[in-house]
């Protein structure tokens, strides 16, 4: 057996990685390069193997930094199966057809800027491309083993990050022994709302794991949510609205079970409530049709509620025409939109029209990758550029911590200490220092075998 690592080493987004066991080989993931205009151009480089010659993908889970080339690697001429669990099937439909219809309009703005002379930019991906890739997806259910390439065993465990989100199980066996593959994806928090907690796994001789939070610690939930109640009395105070970019899959959920928790205790019924993202409310109504992957909390609030949305005053602004409307409300109104790290989509528009309010405030609730509008916001520009024009931020910026769905350098740990013996380790999605650090709080003070993966390591995997 042979690792491969392509994305996600050395970075956060593009999660790839290969295993090649004898003739066949396997794609770990295939997901799009996420940031600024030069690290999304990277989308368009080939793949670094032929993709006509892998046999299989298993995806881990929705979100387009796992998921998103999978359209580019069928249209470059892979055939087999996709491996995934059934929520992340039915998301990746959301997911990328979003993308495609962004792939498309990115292309046509690149050909009205070049001139006549030059050849026209292609979209990366097109609809019928997505539409293929989610034909050829196998649906699995979690710890349901299933031989997916001879002597190669694959089962899905929970991971508590998004709906569906998936732990990586592969043992493999053959004539010289076995080895068993452990890949994390991305792992949530423990004691999060809604999904359970990721899944204790025993035994492993590898794994290959997720280090985004390897540095440092979340706030502490409660303190979070007393957060975001300050945040919405603040706003009420200083007579202006509250802008959430938030993404469409996993962050817009809990944000909905928050509010419709706390719905009396903020006194939300001031409020005029939106979701206006058509993405994040077709997401959540895949949401609504899973309470069988519910925690015990969430599972007794989804048998009280039939109707969707929970929270009572909140607008589902599906329409162009009901997104623009928003914009005439100058205070008193809590908007959720895409996109969550503000590169695009609907939240901009929103900022053109309050950011440079001093009511206004920005309630930022998850990772903000180096290069993106969401990251020059978090680390204070005074101004932002949006199509064309600057914009002063005098908005309120507020930084939520606490509602990350990945799991942090405790939980990290924490999941880690599961095993009966320390595992072979390899590190992925993290930027290269916080890596670095959670591989040395790894090596030094409890003992592992770790090190960070970079683009285009190979290690070879004995068997046992």
């Amino acid at each position: 057996m042979r690792l491969e690592f392509y994305g996600a080493a050395g970075g956060v987004t593009g999660s790839c990685h290969i295993l090649r066991m004898g003739s066949h080989t396997l794609l770990l993931d295939c997901g799009m390069i996420q940031g600024g205009r030069r690290d999304e151009a990277r989308n368009r480089d080939p793949f670094p193997f032929d993709p006509a010659e892998i046999d299989a993908v298993v995806l881990s889970h929705a979100h387009l930094d796992h998921s998103g080339r999978l359209p580019l690697l069928v249209r470059q001429g892979f055939r087999g199966p996709i491996y995934t669990g059934n929520a992340t099937r039915d998301l990746c439909r959301i997911l990328l057809a979003d993308a495609a219809s962004l792939a498309a309009r990115d292309a046509e703005y690149t050909n009205r800027k070049r001139r006549q002379s030059e050849d026209p930019v292609e979209p990366l991906f097109t609809h019928k491309d997505a539409e293929t890739a989610i034909s050829q997806m196998a649906g699995m259910s979690y710890n349901q083993p299933r031989e997916i390439l001879p002597g190669l065993t694959l089962v899905f465990h929970d991971a508590g990050h998004i709906l569906g989100s998936g732990i990586v199980d592969l043992s493999y066996r053959s004539g010289d022994g076995s080895h068993r593959l452990v890949f994390t994806g991305d792992l949530g928090q423990y004691d999060t709302p809604i999904l359970h907690d990721p899944a204790v796994i025993e035994q492993a001789d590898t794994v290959i794991m997720e280090c985004t939070y390897g540095n440092r610690l979340h706030r502490d939930r409660e303190q979070t949510i007393r957060e975001i109640g300050d945040i919405i009395t603040a706003a009420r105070h200083d007579r202006g609205n509250i802008l959430i970019p938030s993404f469409a899959i996993g962050r817009s959920q809990e944000l909905l079970y928050q509010l419709g928790t706390h719905h009396e205790e903020w006194e939300l019924d001031r409020w005029s409530l939106f979701l206006d993202s058509p993405m994040a409310i077709q997401a959540t109504r895949v949401y609504w049709e899973y309470p069988h992957l519910y925690d015990e909390e969430a599972t007794k609030l989804r048998r009280a509620e039939n109707p969707m949305p929970l929270v009572k005053n909140l607008r589902l602004t599906a329409s162009v025409e009901e997104s623009m409307a928003i914009n005439r409300i100058e205070s008193g109104a809590i908007i959720i939109a895409g996109s969550g790290m503000c590169n695009g989509g609907r939240i901009v528009h929103h900022f053109k029209h309050n950011i440079w309010r001093q009511g206004c405030h920005v309630l930022i609730p998850g990772y903000q990758a180096q290069g993106t509008l969401g990251r020059r916001i978090v680390d204070g520009e005074p101004s932002i550029r949006i199509h064309g024009r600057d914009y002063q931020v005098r908005a309120t910026i507020h930084t939520v911590g606490g509602l990350s769905a990945h799991a942090d350098r405790d939980d990290l740990l924490r999941w880690l200490s599961g095993f009966r013996a320390g595992p072979r380790i390899f590190l992925v999605h993290g930027e290269p220092d916080t890596a670095a650090a959670f591989r040395d709080t790894l090596v030094k003070d409890h003992g592992y075998d770790a090190r960070v993966a970079e683009p285009g390591l190979t290690a070879e995997l004995l068997p046992v």
